[in-house]
């Protein structure tokens, strides 16, 4: 399916007030911003991977869009050992593959023996937990066997990291492996993927077996069709036109004129977290000065950023996880630094760095002029091209790359640069600190090359804590060494938000790994 270009201005799509393209009931059209580099649940950690695997595959549990409240998937019930080291899942019958071949229990341990295998070099296989064993006691059971307890292990379950995966295709297409194909178990089947342009999905036919968040077990419309739209213009077009029904890529700017529209429905979501941040490569040169990295801290306006690029729709973020968030550590809420540009100018001078006569600062004969990587698209051009003028008044010359989704993955995971723009979702404190400041997760996630033994020994501490207090504590303890020390620049956080054509059911927003739409069981034409 092709999207053919708008050429309608958003002021006139505005006043249009109606579709002007009518959808065909059998089939809906999300646009999004960026595509993923692949669709290989255990090898990519992009959300627009997670956002189709979640469609297209099926985890052992799932979750409540409350996001606290773990629910059957492909196992209708599980036991927990008193000592939080066995889990045994019994699964449902009757699953089926999209290719009609039943799944077992034995899909289930091939899936997690791949994800674990050091050959798969999965980023996220810390998700999983110290695994002793996964077992296939019979074709129903899974025995799931931990050498330490893991205190959040059935939420790392609900991710789309721990997708049931087919052997069979897996072997078959090898690299290929969620680029060329994809045999799922989920909702919608792969269709056909073009490369940023559009991944499209049909209905799983006989599927019905989604999760109880939802009306129905099954799919309610016969085809999707994931459809890349950078520009946020044409985002907004093509909600307000109908060539698109759904998104939950919404432009900050156009967010009041599509709750005025009569043929859109606003809803919005703050069960979790997303924040945007800009990293720091800790032993690069220039960054791995703690006073630039403070200063850049110190130099950049984020109530500005969230007020002239977002229209106030987001919240300014000094922490890199949510006051809000589980764990959080409230000893910080006093120590955050906020924007004070002179202070900046202060510290870089005491350090040695001077301006030169070009305005930006040298030390040793070394400009201050960090290489910063982030994605290609309309929102990190505006977030970057915002960092660079602050820290340009204060003599920091940051340069900016931008890269397509389909490769910017791997150009992040190099030693290339100096700084990288990301963004990720999280429900606790712990989720967020052992995805990015693991050592063992060196080069990827942990772009910053953090590596810490107290900081592993913490977070290990934290990840099998067996009570809230000593979890919370190890996390704490963790927040308040990365923060002292400057590893981010934090951004924003933003909730989650979506716009969907009023030919639609209203979809209640979910937020499992910043994926609105989840399984898209709830995607429906209105009766």
């Amino acid at each position: 399916m092709s999207f053919s270009p708008i050429r309608l201005s958003l002021a006139a799509a505005l006043a249009l007030g109606a579709p002007a393209i009518a959808a065909a009931q059998t089939s809906v059209t999300i646009v999004r911003e960026v595509d993923s580099n692949n669709y290989d649940p255990q090898k990519s950690t992009a959300r627009s991977a997670s956002e189709v695997l979640f469609m297209m595959g099926d985890t052992l549990v799932g979750l409540d869009p409350d996001m606290q409240t773990v629910v059957p998937m492909l196992a209708e019930s599980w036991e927990m050992s008193e000592d939080g080291l066995t889990y045994t899942f019994h699964l449902k019958d009757g699953v089926k593959f999209c290719d009609g071949k039943a799944m077992t229990a034995d899909d289930v341990v091939y899936t997690f023996d791949r994800w674990l295998d050091p050959e798969t070099k999965s980023p996220v296989a810390w998700r999983a937990g110290e695994v002793e064993s996964v077992t296939a006691p019979d074709p129903l059971t899974v025995v799931y066997k931990l050498k330490a307890p893991h205190s959040e292990l059935l939420y790392q379950l609900t991710q789309s990291f721990a997708t049931i995966i087919d052997k069979a295709n897996v072997e078959a297409l090898g690299p290929d492996f969620g680029v060329t194909g994809f045999n799922g178990t989920g909702p919608f089947c792969w269709q056909e993927w073009t490369p940023r342009n559009t991944m499209t999905l049909t209905k799983h036919e006989g599927y019905n077996w989604g999760p109880p968040i939802y009306d129905t077990p099954d799919a309610q419309v016969d085809e999707i069709t994931w459809q890349i739209v950078p520009e946020e213009n044409t985002r907004t077009v093509a909600v307000l036109t109908g060539q698109s029904q759904i998104t939950q890529y919404v432009p900050y700017i156009a967010l009041s004129q599509l709750r005025a529209a009569p043929n859109v429905n606003i809803e919005q979501s703050d069960a979790a977290f997303w924040t945007y941040f800009l990293g720091f490569k800790v032993d690069k040169p220039t960054v791995s000065d703690p006073v630039v990295r403070e200063a850049i801290n110190l130099a950049v306006n984020q109530q500005a950023m969230t007020e002239d690029l977002y229209f106030g729709e987001v919240q300014p973020a000094y922490s890199y996880v949510s006051e809000g968030a589980l764990d959080w550590n409230h000893a910080l809420d006093d120590e955050l630094p906020k924007y004070d540009p002179e202070k900046a100018v202060e510290i870089l001078e005491a350090d040695g760095w001077t301006l030169n006569s070009d305005g930006v600062r040298e030390k040793d004969g070394v400009k201050l002029q960090p290489l910063a990587y982030v994605f290609a698209g309309s929102t990190w051009s505006k977030i970057a091209e915002a960092v660079q003028a602050d820290l340009l008044k204060v003599g920091i010359d940051m340069q900016i790359q931008a890269f397509d989704a389909t490769i910017a993955w791997g150009k992040m995971s190099t030693q290339e640069f100096d700084m990288f723009g990301m963004s990720f979702p999280y429900v606790s404190s712990g989720d967020a600190l052992n995805l990015y400041f693991r050592s063992a997760n060196i080069p990827s996630p942990n772009r910053m090359n953090w590596n810490d033994a107290k900081t592993d020994e913490l977070l290990r501490t934290g990840l099998t804590a067996t009570n809230d207090a000593d979890r919370a504590a190890a996390y704490g303890e963790v927040l308040k060494q990365v923060h002292e020390a400057y590893v981010w620049l934090p951004l924003y956080h933003e909730p989650m938000t979506i716009a969907s054509s009023t030919e639609l059911k209203p979809v209640v927003p979910h937020n499992l790994y910043g994926c609105g739409l989840y399984k898209g069981i709830s995607i429906a034409y209105a009766d």
